[in-house]
């Protein structure tokens, strides 16, 4: 028994924020049919390369753990055969633009009357309410217009965007959030609700202390490169081989990381004794640190800093990372067959439950490869499939 046995998901979403949200569903144990239009309608299946076999590494980081069905929801048949499904669902997830589940006759209303107990999650690029609710929204535009790209790179830089597309990530795990908080909810008054989730929102919440910095002040902050806007020294710095991290996050750690650098005094220097000193002090503290650091290499600067309790680590690449003895312990590499890319390698769930642990049970699917099986437990005959897909309905 998993986690979230016995929860089903009916998965209309496609790219990454919705695909992401219904995986973590699927890893949990629930039931999820992803649904697409004829042929497939997910753009991360042509999104690449790398392809294996023709399948898109991209379309794999998000779909493991469904069943996937390809329906026309334009179609009266299609919509007939969600109506369907919905009766025995816990959950509708979907990130068609503002107003489109309307004009399909498959919004939250219509569809709660055939079921008072179904949870419909809207994920959307700027939300249902607002000004810009009619704007399609994807990840970059949102790094811009959330203010996440003004604080994110530095001034030979200029704005940047963070390298993976982090507020569709964002939005997946707040959507997945709020639709269990819903059902728990459910439990106690039986009726399900809607959520309007948008990436905006999402985007902006993610500013976190630096948006809270702005409320205080007012004082609009800068690129912050690889500095940190309350803490110092907490950025990278240059060594006699390379680049490292160091996070001092407290005067006691910053009087024993002054020590291994043989610069004890800095700790009780009255520009540099608190924190808040060298946040002041930050120009004037920074050069002394990294003229000791270029003194020996990043090997032994992160040994004598773990040594001494001093957070610290190296800048890995990936062949770094999927190499390293501690992503294989946590088992955060997981290898599937999948029967037209054959054995490819996922990355782990980043859940550890003791009694329900997260299970690969099924590879990314195919298009439409459980359309079938989903539709003959709905109760149609091998005649009704064989005709909806002669309409193209299926």
């Amino acid at each position: 028994m998993e986690t979230l046995t016995g929860v089903k998901v009916l998965d209309l979403t496609r790219v990454l924020a919705g695909p992401l949200c219904t995986m973590i569903f699927g890893d949990l144990g629930a039931e999820v049919i992803k649904v697409e239009a004829p042929g497939g309608s997910d753009d991360t299946r042509n999104w690449g390369p790398p392809f294996s076999n023709g399948v898109s590494a991209y379309y794999l980081c998000a779909n493991r753990n469904k069943k996937s069905m390809t329906i026309d929801l334009k179609s009266a048949k299609g919509k007939e055969i969600i109506k369907q499904i919905i009766k025995d669902c816990d959950v509708l997830i979907h990130n068609f633009k503002t107003g489109t589940m309307e004009r399909l006759g498959l919004d939250y209303k219509t569809l709660s009357e055939i079921n008072k107990e179904l949870v419909y999650c809207s994920i959307t690029g700027f939300g249902e309410t607002g000004p810009y609710k009619e704007l399609a929204g994807y990840d970059y535009i949102i790094q811009a217009m959330s203010g996440l790209m003004s604080i994110t790179g530095d001034s030979l830089s200029g704005p940047q965007k963070v390298g993976v597309a982090i507020t569709d990530i964002l939005t997946g795990l707040y959507s997945c959030i709020g639709i269990q908080a819903a059902l728990l909810e459910r439990n106690k008054s039986g009726t399900g609700q809607k959520l309007d989730i948008s990436l905006f929102d999402a985007g902006v919440s993610s500013l976190i202390n630096i948006a809270s910095n702005y409320l205080m002040s007012e004082k609009i902050p800068g690129l912050l490169g690889n500095s940190h806007a309350n803490i110092v020294p907490y950025q990278t710095f240059d060594t006699a081989n390379g680049k490292m991290v160091v996070a001092v996050g407290n005067d006691r750690q910053f009087e024993k990381f002054s020590k291994i650098l043989g610069l004890e005094d800095l700790a009780s220097h009255p520009l540099f004794a608190s924190n808040a000193k060298r946040v002041e002090n930050r120009e004037e503290l920074i050069p002394i640190l990294q003229e000791a650091l270029n003194t020996q290499t990043s090997e032994y600067w992160l040994k004598l800093c773990n040594e001494n309790g001093i957070p610290c680590g190296p800048i890995n690449n990936l062949e770094k990372v999927f190499q390293n003895e501690q992503v294989i312990a946590r088992e955060m590499i997981v290898e599937k067959e999948h029967p037209q890319a054959g054995k490819v390698k996922l990355v782990g769930s980043p859940l550890k439950l003791s009694k329900t642990p997260i299970q690969i049970k099924h590879h990314p699917p195919l298009v439409g490869e459980h359309t079938n099986e989903i539709l003959k437990e709905l109760g149609y005959s091998e005649v009704e499939m064989e005709e909806l897909q002669k309409n193209h309905i299926i």
